[in-house]
């Protein structure tokens, strides 16, 4: 049995590279170019990997580009499961502009998915056997709301437990179907969710009761950046302040986080461990460079200060 399956719908292939300055009309020359295979799912997949954990990527890839994320894939020893879509799979670009140290982030749309290849990706789900079902990033086009919905209705029909980590309706209508045992939300996709800004750290504990209250979710992660991150549950609403490093990129830190605290939880972690464990992590992501995720020697370290 694979304990952890993950699912990403709209993956990219990630390039990442440093310009001295970003500036409109000229050309801007870059260097220090990488690409890796990303999207939510891959990239929780890939850090449940590097911490030692059982995991099969499961997406959707097509045309040209769709051929170079599997051999990006492939390049990790990422066990996967690709579901061949017609369209072709996105490219995303992060641009590190050295003068400035500010990042630009290029994120495309991506491919548009016939009813058939979500419908085969769906029976995918069907046919693995596994613990633990990470449902992570957006939903491209032609994909209806309720997918997730659908995919967690899979893991919950043989006791697999559902992670959810997305954004706008599809967020919010897979909630309020209930069942979900970890939600990991930005602050900002919070601040969607509940209607309202939650700035004030009163207003954003006292939105994180008013969901527990609700009984959608056995457990709420809120990320917050440089301002930390919060965990709910019925025990406790606890939060924790960012772990003080140098920062380089802040790609694939929400990703981290979920990958860590989804393995943690699933290797027999309490909730309040892997909440810390998932910040340690997503620390861990921001000191390295462009698109490379956390790395375990970095996590443990910051996961024993986090405790100490």
């Amino acid at each position: 049995m694979t304990n952890i399956v993950t699912v990403t719908l709209n993956p990219a292939i990630d390039g990442a590279c440093a310009a001295q300055e970003v500036r409109h009309t000229h050309k801007i020359r870059t260097t220090n170019e990488r690409y890796d295979a990303g999207g939510g799912g891959i990239n929780v997949g890939r850090v449940i990997q590097r911490l030692g954990g059982d995991v099969i990527a499961v997406y959707l890839a097509g045309g040209a580009t769709g051929t170079v994320l599997n051999s990006l894939v492939d390049q990790y020893a990422l066990p996967r499961l690709c579901i061949d879509i017609e369209d072709h799979t996105r490219i995303s670009l992060a641009v590190h502009e050295a003068s400035t140290g500010r990042e630009y982030r290029f994120v495309p749309e991506g491919p548009h998915i016939a009813e058939t290849e979500w419908q085969t990706c769906l029976n995918a789900l069907e046919s693995l056997d596994f613990d633990w079902l990470v449902l992570s990033g957006s939903l491209p086009r032609g994909v209806p709301e309720d997918f997730y919905i659908w995919a967690g209705d899979v893991a919950r029909s043989r006791g697999a437990r559902v992670v959810l980590d997305t954004s706008g309706p599809a967020l919010a209508r897979t909630l309020a179907s209930g069942g979900i045992f970890l939600v990991k939300p930005s602050l900002g996709e919070f601040e969607q969710l509940m209607g309202t800004p939650l700035r004030d750290p009163d207003t954003l504990m006292a939105a994180a009761r008013s969901l527990m209250a609700r009984g959608q979710t056995t457990h709420l992660a809120v990320t917050m950046g440089h301002d930390g991150a919060l965990l709910a549950n019925a025990d406790e609403v606890l939060r924790l302040p960012a772990i003080a490093v140098a920062a380089q990129s802040a790609v694939g830190a929400g990703d981290s986080f979920v990958g860590a605290m989804t393995h943690a939880l699933a290797t027999g972690h309490s909730a309040h461990n892997a909440f810390r464990y998932g910040l340690a992590a997503g620390t861990a992501a921001v000191m390295t460079p462009g698109n490379d995720l956390c790395h375990r020697d970095d996590v443990e370290q910051l996961f024993a200060r986090s405790t100490q």
